[in-house]
């Protein structure tokens, strides 16, 4: 079962179904929830490090456990519910720094604005 910060591979198909390929999501939904569910709330990482309002660039010393071939940045405003059934492996965990920072990035993402 994925654990809130897990870093994890799913496949994503191709706009065209013809294909998927793995890709890395970051666990946000609690351990609660994770275990009460068949599901997890997840936010998207991409190797793309064009600048985006709600997302940030880490590497791995952002990681509690396993290391990022290339920094990376998390997607905040690129949010799934995945079926856990669909996790291919977890290859890391971020740290609780990084993890309170992808909950302040959400709240500003979802905070009103004049």
């Amino acid at each position: 079962m994925p654990e809130q910060g897990d870093i994890v591979l799913i496949p994503v198909p191709f706009t065209d179904l013809s294909s998927q390929k793995r890709r890395p999501v970051v666990v946000i939904s609690n351990d609660v929830y994770n275990r009460k569910t068949a599901d997890v709330v997840v936010v998207a990482m991409t190797s793309n490090p064009a600048p985006v309002d709600y997302g940030f660039m880490i590497a791995s010393t952002d990681l509690e456990k396993g290391t990022l071939n290339r920094p990376a940045k998390i997607r905040v405003d690129k949010i799934y519910t995945l079926a856990q059934s669909i996790v291919v492996k977890t290859f890391g965990r971020v740290n609780p720094a990084t993890l309170d920072r992808v909950r302040q990035t959400l709240q500003d993402l979802t905070a009103k604005k004049p």
